[in-house]
């Protein structure tokens, strides 16, 4: 190159003022593109606020910024999701420290907070993530030099260590990096690693959509180098597998069978329903029709993803198409469609309800709720016993549409278990306009369960194996498992011939 231009053949191009060059509303690369970039996703150069007193107690200084990597909504009535939620507080965080805060929020449903607080991770495996620790350590004591050298020359510290501030400082200027590896996100600021957030369960780095970033900082620059600008369930080619391997048992069994599990999913979620064909719908109960399984999905609101759902459900035979618009408040409407398809349609002995981003051990959920003995009616899942209503916030739900102090005794979404007659007392109770419907689905069940057992007894199980968060040991259910972990899942269930849960968050 420099040959060229000292021979004339290369010209420099003219000199252009930056200034005058106007900063773009969006940037965005597609695929192949960003495969030849770094994995650097976001930087953000801005300066935090100083601390502010709080509204309410002026006696607390508050300084704070959160920076999100959302995704799209799933349907109508839902936050977007959280897909990386990063929030430092320099004041005002309750732990009195400077801390920072990471956390996802999966269907209106926050993570487990990582927390780094200034003390450095532990650096054995599972405290790492692509080989950086999660926390890195940086100073949170006023200790002198002169006592730091003192220490150093009496033999107190047999190695030197470096004791960093806290990155973000009040009223002065940052850089944060943010990048993608193969285990998770990392961040850095002005040039240094400060911490790394494992991917989620539920979550692929793809489905970061939209960033946005707010709070007390003063914002002078953003560049996004690498964020899709199209979610990839909205390109079901890339997630459907047109293999007959995959689609459900052509006929449906003519005797009753002895369990049938709805599956609430939407419109779009193309990966999730390949997920669950080729993992544990693949179980030997499903495929020879002992248990039948469908997703019951609602329409969208955009036509070319009805168009492919059709097409979708026209090939497998395992879609159930429920003719409403998706919205989080018509959700309990597909819990009575379960309930009607399960009585109706197979007359199964047990009912199950979960979501699309459910792993069940089908063989499990059998045997528990076979325990329950003498044929009695039955509700088993991770029950939630004296829960009470919100009465403020998003999820408020006000007098008129809920009186009392607690609701009944209700399982958990992501998964429970009904025996027969209450399904269609459910099913009675709907078609003559008698069953009450509440905005909250699960909720919804547990006032039904409540009806049912005041004119026979029913007999309620809990079990924290039907896992609300994640995945645990033995469990019979695990829930917000991404397609990448519903493979895994069923994979260590083959090989192993035991539950084992994927660790990839």
């Amino acid at each position: 190159m420099w040959e060229g231009l000292d021979s004339g053949l290369i010209t420099k191009p003219e000199e252009t003022n930056p200034r005058n060059e106007k900063c773009p509303d969006m940037v965005s690369v597609n695929g192949p593109e960003f495969l030849n970039r770094s994995k650097v996703l976001v930087t953000v150069v801005a300066t935090p606020h100083w601390a502010h007193a709080e509204k309410g107690d002026k006696t607390v200084m508050v300084t704070q910024f959160m920076m999100e990597l959302q995704g799209l909504k799933a349907v109508e009535g839902e936050d977007p999701p959280r897909i990386l939620h990063f929030n430092p507080r320099d004041r005002g965080d309750w732990s009195g420290r400077s801390v920072i805060e990471q956390n996802t929020c999966y269907r209106m449903q926050w993570g487990s907070a990582l927390r780094c607080d200034g003390r450095e991770s532990s650096d054995e495996e599972e405290d790492s993530v692509d080989g950086e620790v999660k926390c890195e350590r940086w100073k949170r004591d006023d200790e002198s030099k002169k006592t730091w050298w003192l220490k150093r020359l009496m033999g107190g510290r047999k190695k030197i260590t470096h004791d960093w501030p806290y990155p973000f400082e009040e009223g002065k200027l940052f850089v944060l990096t943010l990048r993608a590896g193969m285990e998770g996100y990392h961040i850095s600021v002005d040039g240094r690693h400060i911490t790394s957030f494992p991917y989620r369960t539920g979550f692929v780095l793809e489905d970061a959509t939209g960033l946005a970033v707010k709070g007390n900082i003063d914002l002078h620059s953003i560049y996004a180098s690498s964020l899709p600008s199209r979610n990839p369930s909205f390109a079901p080619q890339k997630h459907l597998e047109m293999q007959s391997i995959w689609k459900a048992p052509a006929l449906l069994p003519e005797k009753p069978v002895e369990l049938f599990i709805g599956i609430l999913s939407a419109g779009n979620h193309f990966a999730e329903r390949m997920a669950v064909r080729k993992s544990w719908m693949q179980h030997k109960l499903v495929r020879s029709s002992k248990v039948v399984a469908r997703f019951f999905v609602a329409l969208h609101a955009r036509k070319e993803v009805n168009v492919d759902l059709k097409k979708e459900a026209d090939y497998f035979g395992d879609i159930v198409i429920v003719p409403y618009m998706d919205h989080y408040d018509l959700v309990v409407l597909k819990t009575v469609a379960i309930c009607e398809y399960g009585v109706s349609t197979v007359a199964a002995k047990y009912i199950m309800k979960c979501d699309d981003d459910t792993f069940v051990r089908v063989d499990a959920v059998i045997q528990e709720a076979e325990k329950v003995k003498g044929g009695d009616s039955l509700y088993i899942g991770n029950i939630n016993f004296y829960h009470k209503p919100l009465r403020t916030g998003k999820w408020a739900v006000t007098y008129e549409e809920w009186p009392e102090e607690y609701y009944p005794p209700y399982a958990n979404g992501p998964g429970y278990i009904l025996s027969y007659d209450i399904a269609k007392f459910i099913v009675d109770d709907f078609e003559q306009q008698r069953l009450r419907l509440f905005k909250m689905e699960d909720v919804s069940m547990g006032m039904w369960v409540e009806k049912f057992n005041e004119t026979r007894p029913v007999a309620v199980v809990h079990s924290l194996r039907f896992c609300q968060f994640g995945c645990i040991e033995d469990y019979f259910t695990a829930h917000y498992q991404s397609p990448r972990q519903m493979i895994c899942l069923w994979d260590k269930l083959q090989r192993l011939g035991k539950p084992q849960c994927c660790n990839m968050r």
